[in-house]
């Protein structure tokens, strides 16, 4: 199973002493893939908001930049929200990036969890389903084609075009990001897409279901499920203790859920519900190395999962305590989760 990390690159929205500029957090982001890298992770996502309180809008750049830093960590978008992006550009950035990066590039695309890039970018709220879509078929076309013809409503047709450059990969691989919703999880399943699937609430194993719903989807397509890739992409924090974990990690992860949560129309959350979430059962996977680990394992036995990416740089949190958990992660929590999950495989297999 390949573990990577993902982050938004949250800056402060208010002036003080512990306050994180665009600048500092983007230099810092650069940093912590570069050490990802070196601690042995597989992967490093980055993902596109168009909002203050975040400071990557443009994630490919940034995904550029590590690439140079870097060596053999994928870097993928986090996701691209593709509904209210040129599919033609987006193509062309994450081939460029693949090229610079031999071959290390992913797409994740999803239709967001803001809606700012809309009205931004010029697209009516009201198109969402139908946006995502045709972009996402325009780029299917783009990765599977140096030439295309294609026509849709929501764009301008393109009449027997070469898109250029090509990616360092034969295809450059492109995943398909859900909250949750079962239509978009059995769209992915018929495509014949990976599937990347947020948990940040709720008990996961409630989640089970919808990777059979992706499964079955693939399956009733045509699709061999055991050649798709799935991915859970999870909120938490690794420390040296449980306590420490804890104590680091709830407040910067309190204030970002409260602050969207009170545009949603959320209720609070609370030291007690973290700590509810911090269990076994729940969502977060926040602890010492030994916990984390076993907490994904248990995950990996619900889900069957390829792939589990952990976001700890959420909120204002100190880049030398990031640092800290990203070594832990890639040092402690990696190898443990490796060596569980390779032995069950081969029980599996018989080998």
């Amino acid at each position: 199973m390949e573990l990577g990390l993902y982050t938004f690159a949250d800056v402060s929205l208010k002036p003080g002493p512990d306050a994180i500029s665009p600048h500092q957090r983007l230099r810092n982001l650069i940093e912590e893939i570069e050490l990802a890298d070196q601690v042995g992770l597989d992967v490093f996502g980055l993902g596109e908001h168009h909002r203050p309180d975040y400071a990557a809008s443009a994630p490919v750049v940034a995904l550029a930049a590590a690439a140079e830093r870097t060596r053999r960590i994928k870097l993928t978008s986090a996701v691209t929200v593709l509904s209210s992006d040129d599919p033609v550009r987006v193509f062309q950035q994450f081939s460029t990036l693949d090229l610079l990066s031999g071959g290390r590039a992913e797409i994740m695309a999803g239709r967001g969890s803001f809606i700012e890039s809309f009205p931004l970018f010029g697209y009516n709220l009201e198109d969402y389903d139908q946006l995502f879509a045709e972009k996402l078929d325009l780029l299917l076309a783009l990765r599977d084609s140096e030439r295309v013809t294609w026509t849709g409503e929501m764009r301008p047709p393109i009449n027997d075009r070469g898109v250029y450059p090509r990616p360092f990969q034969e295809k450059l691989p492109i995943w398909i990001a859900v909250g949750g919703t079962p239509t978009s999880v059995a769209r992915a399943g018929a495509l014949g897409l990976p599937l990347a699937l947020a948990i940040i609430g709720g008990e996961p194993a409630r989640f089970a279901p919808l990777f059979d719903l992706y499964r079955q989807a693939a399956s009733r397509a045509g699709h061999d499920p055991a050649t798709l890739a799935t991915s859970v992409n999870v909120h938490g924090f690794v420390g040296e203790t449980t306590q420490q974990a804890a104590d680091d990690f709830y407040e910067p992860q309190a204030e970002v859920m409260n602050r969207i949560g009170g545009e949603r129309g959320w209720g609070p959350t609370s030291r007690a519900h973290y700590d509810q979430s911090r269990s076994p059962s729940g969502a977060l996977f926040v602890g010492n190395p030994e916990q984390v680990a076993e907490k994904i394992v248990a995950n990996h036995k619900l889900f069957k999962n390829d792939r589990f990416l952990l976001q700890m740089a959420i909120g204002i949190m100190p880049h030398a305590k990031i640092m800290k958990a990203i070594e832990l992660f890639g040092t402690k929590v990696a190898p443990i989760v490796r060596r569980e999950t390779a032995v069950k495989e081969l029980s599996l297999t018989g080998s």
